[in-house]
């Protein structure tokens, strides 16, 4: 395969097949680099394609709280109280900036992605 920019989805799917034919190639050989260039342009093809949208900050909270094995009350020192800690994970308030960076600190979780705008619900 001549290695050129992926313009279609065939051309995906051809760069997709090679780099399966030389996955196991050694880093430094000519096929290495193959390996190394064609993956470049299949990541830069589906960044264009199919890109996969920031993931909504509550999301990621509890994402990062199951990964890390925290409870709700890991989180009172970053958030508040337990009510609040509720409150927050519920969607009944949003985060507010030292929340944002308190969770950011405690869960490694980038500040662009709880600074995102997310719905939250009304108390009833």
């Amino acid at each position: 395969m001549e290695i050129r920019p992926i313009r279609t989805k065939a051309d995906y799917r051809a760069a997709l097949k090679e780099v399966e034919r030389l996955w196991e190639a050694a880093p430094g050989t000519g096929d290495g680099d193959r390996v190394e260039v064609l993956a470049t342009l299949i990541e830069a093809y589906e960044a264009k394609h199919h890109p996969i949208p920031p993931p909504d900050p509550i999301a990621a909270v509890e994402f990062m709280m199951e990964q890390k094995a925290l409870t709700r009350r890991d989180l009172e020192p970053a958030i508040g109280s337990r009510g609040r800690v509720s409150e927050i994970l519920n969607r009944k308030r949003p985060l507010t900036l030292p929340m944002v960076r308190a969770l950011s600190s405690l869960l490694d979780i980038p500040t662009e992605i709880l600074a995102r705008p997310y719905p939250t619900r009304s108390a009833a």
